[in-house]
């Protein structure tokens, strides 16, 4: 049984990553789609392939850090369909900031890509999550439960988001709306193998040695494919978890990350 028949679901980071399964993994259940990214083209052709006669996909170039570019977005969603059940808040930025670091351009852009563009996507979708019925699912890792060095941007990006949750599903509960987190580790996606080849270089290793490494750091002994982590949120966004809401949860959690730590290798999620 599909469980998004007429639903709209908002996506960030759709364009690639776990954002393009959850895309697929929704638009395969009759759900109505908003691609948002800043790559317009890749959204298009996802949009082209989703589309069916009835066009359930539509691209919607959007910078997350950008209050106008989300305005605008969602204002387009609003003419197409007029209404909005559920938003994942997926889009995301990865790197190095040491503390030590001259610039602090990237921690201005991980912080407000991650933390504030979520924010801001949240509070314009709001306006259309008026049905009494909604889901909010936040993508945040499992960088968002412990510090690894190097990348204090990244995982204090992931840790408000965690905390972003758990305030504003106590705030929305009286909507209907539930919302909650996903922490993922290491995903086989871009970012994860561009998360690879900065930490292998900085430890002086090869990326091959870093990627078994980490992959000897996980108890599942692999990465995970972004369509797990769809059917996750699938899940959360289903009548079947209308009693879960402020609740963050994991996939490949690793609670003693010891050697990740010390090794100041980073699980990236999206």
């Amino acid at each position: 049984m599909k469980r998004f028949i007429g639903k709209v679901v908002l996506i960030t980071g759709a364009s690639r990553g776990i954002g393009r399964a959850v895309a697929k993994a929704f638009a395969e259940e009759d759900a109505w789609v908003a691609l948002c990214s800043r790559d317009h083209a890749a959204l298009t052709d996802l949009a082209e392939e989703l589309n069916q006669s009835d066009g359930r996909a539509i691209a919607l170039k959007c910078d997350v850090t950008d209050k106008t570019q989300v305005t605008e977005a969602v204002t387009k969603l609003s003419e197409r369909w007029g209404k909005l059940e559920v938003v994942v808040n997926n889009a995301g930025v990865s790197g190095r900031t040491p503390i030590d670091e001259d610039s602090d351009d990237r921690w201005h852009e991980i912080l407000n890509t991650n933390l504030t563009g979520s924010y801001l996507v949240t509070k314009a979708a709001l306006d259309l999550m008026n049905s009494g019925w909604g889901r909010i699912i936040n993508i945040s890792s499992v960088l968002g439960r412990f510090g690894v060095p190097g990348y204090a941007a990244y995982c204090t990006s992931k840790h408000g988001i965690i905390g972003f949750t758990r305030a504003l599903a106590l705030e929305l509960v009286s909507r209907g709306i539930t919302v909650n987190a996903i922490s993922p580790g290491w995903v086989s996606t871009e970012m994860a193998d561009k998360g690879i080849r900065e930490t292998a270089e900085v430890i002086g290793i090869s990326p091959d040695e870093f990627r078994e490494q980490a992959i000897a750091a996980v108890p599942i002994r692999r990465f995970i494919e972004p369509e797990e982590v769809a059917k996750l949120v699938l899940y959360l966004a289903s009548n079947e978890a209308a009693a879960i809401t402020g609740q963050t949860l994991s996939l490949i959690h690793i609670s003693e990350p010891t050697r990740l730590v010390h090794s100041s290798r980073m699980p990236s999620s999206a």
